[in-house]
């Protein structure tokens, strides 16, 4: 039971110390500890996924900068609680160089993203998801390539188990590259494009992958195709022959330059919806201004910080002004005025 005064990192530390607790039958039972990295289109919906995994009736508010909470469930009675680490990443693809905030050597054996990609704008979601996945790729790849020096057995599974969703027989091994840890890609507002809202079942199965994602809960064996339907569909359940070719002409395709199909896609699909700049994309507003993070006690350090900053500025000002009058005097001196 938390205690009176117990910080978010005290009830989490907590947790993860009983994990020299006893079961029900006398051995010792495991908590599992795993993280989760929300990230995806501003305003996408991220954070109601978060909540409605955590069975949190709470009103949604924006995420600026990196956001973190955890949950906790037990698999049986009695049993220790699991731990689930959430992290959200606000700001679109603003934000990019916290992605290495959440995702360390530490937890990158436990560690899983969601990517959440707002359907209803289509000319920022390849960028958006192109961005994103690239930037955490290159993370991971460097944190796997320093286990390898260090631990290169833990390298080796982790490359081994992503590998493995994706069988040896299936037509398309040759040309997947795995991301390097579990990823999930959500297609948000999908409602938007129907007339009768399905949105509340949607929410319910994503839940349960992200609770699979988090605590290991089952995962679901469902599976949808049909592009007139909501998608839903598992690691290595696909294929490139299934999907098909990109909906353009054979004349059209045939201009195209394309190495792999994604690529051929990609091109079909901005020629559709050509893309926002990545300019565009980025977040301008400052997260310190914005009122839910109001504190009292940092904002006004940090106001006198301000206005220390300003006032040295015009000191600074002064001096470059003075010296200026110096140095045109100086030059004036030295020059010939014609007496007229």
């Amino acid at each position: 039971m938390p205690k009176a005064g117990d910080t978010l990192w005290d009830i989490a530390r907590d947790e993860v110390e009983k994990r020299e607790n006893n079961g029900d039958d006398g051995k010792r039972v495991e908590v599992w500890e795993k993280s989760v990295l929300f990230m995806g289109s501003k305003n996408g919906g991220k954070t109601t996924i978060i909540l409605r995994c955590l069975e949190r009736e709470e009103v949604p508010k924006p995420t600026l900068v990196l956001e973190y909470t955890f949950g906790r469930r037990a698999r049986r009675h009695n049993a220790p609680k699991d731990i689930a680490h959430f992290w959200e990443i606000g700001g679109g693809t603003s934000l990019l160089e916290l992605i290495r905030i959440p995702i360390t050597v530490n937890n990158i054996r436990s560690f899983a993203v969601v990517l959440v990609l707002d359907l209803s704008k289509p000319n920022e979601l390849w960028m958006t998801m192109e961005n994103l996945l690239q930037a955490t790729r290159n993370h991971v790849n460097k944190i796997l390539a320093k286990l390898e020096k260090t631990d290169p057995e833990v390298a080796g599974e982790i490359k081994q188990k992503m590998q493995n969703n994706l069988q040896r027989d299936h037509p398309d091994y040759d040309l997947v590259d795995p991301f390097p840890i579990p990823l999930v890609i959500i297609g948000s507002k999908y409602d938007i494009f129907h007339f009768t809202s399905k949105s509340e079942a949607l929410l319910l199965k994503a839940r349960a992958l992200i609770n699979h994602l988090a605590f290991g809960y089952d995962r679901s064996k469902s599976v949808s195709v049909d592009h007139s339907k909501p998608l839903f569909i598992p690691a290595g359940l696909d294929s490139l022959s299934q999907i098909g070719p990109p909906p353009t002409s054979d004349s059209n395709i045939g201009k195209m330059r394309a190495n792999t199909p994604l690529e051929l896609w990609k091109k079909v699909f901005e020629k559709t919806f050509p893309p926002r700049s990545f300019s565009d994309l980025q977040d301008s507003k400052d997260p310190a201004q914005d009122s839910q993070y109001a504190e009292y006690e940092v904002d006004v350090m940090r106001a006198q910080k301000n206005q220390v900053c300003a006032c040295s500025a015009i000191a600074l000002h002064s001096q470059e002004f003075e010296q200026y009058k110096k140095n045109a005097s100086k030059s004036w001196k030295e020059m010939d005025f014609d007496p007229d």
